[in-house]
């Protein structure tokens, strides 16, 4: 039965001039620069990316993110965009507030732009939760990331 069904399925290694902006928040910026790490080294290394078709953008905090993330769409430069941050839980519901605004703008913008904005916001109770997820050398969850920007912009370029 599966041998009549169209599938669509995507690689990890696309062509090394495509131009990915990644966004990263300031606000806990020893955290955010090891997702950023994960995320460099993997789409250098596993997508086959030239560092400089990657543009990184640093924002004041997280909430900054969609805007920005607005912005670089409509210059029609890069294939997708990677959004880097972490909103760590407090004693108020703000966290909350932040990170569910910005994960609602940035779906909203990616849906209606048709272009891969890719979630890497890190949403946890408390700083060794953030830390343990951005390991330098386990666990960083940039790394996950760019795998999954370069499978969407590859899935993207298939269905069109």
């Amino acid at each position: 039965m599966k041998e009549k069904m169209n599938i669509i399925e995507a690689k990890t290694v696309i062509s090394n001039n495509t131009n990915i902006a990644i966004i990263v928040s300031r606000f806990n910026k020893s955290i955010n620069k090891n997702l950023l790490d994960g995320v460099t080294d993997t789409l250098i290394r596993i997508g086959n990316i030239k560092e400089e078709c990657i543009t990184i953008i640093w924002v004041p905090g997280v909430y900054e993110i969609p805007i920005t993330a607005n912005k670089l769409i409509h210059i029609n430069k890069y294939k997708a965009i990677i959004t880097l941050g972490t909103v760590i839980k407090g004693e108020t519901d703000h966290h909350y507030y932040v990170a569910n605004e910005c994960a609602s703008r940035l779906s909203e913008i990616s849906v209606s732009n048709v272009i891969p904005i890719i979630f890497g916001i890190l949403t946890t109770n408390n700083i060794e939760q953030a830390v343990k997820r951005s390991g330098i050398k386990l666990n960083n969850k940039g790394v996950e990331i760019a795998i999954t920007t370069l499978e969407m912009i590859n899935l993207m370029c298939k269905i069109r």
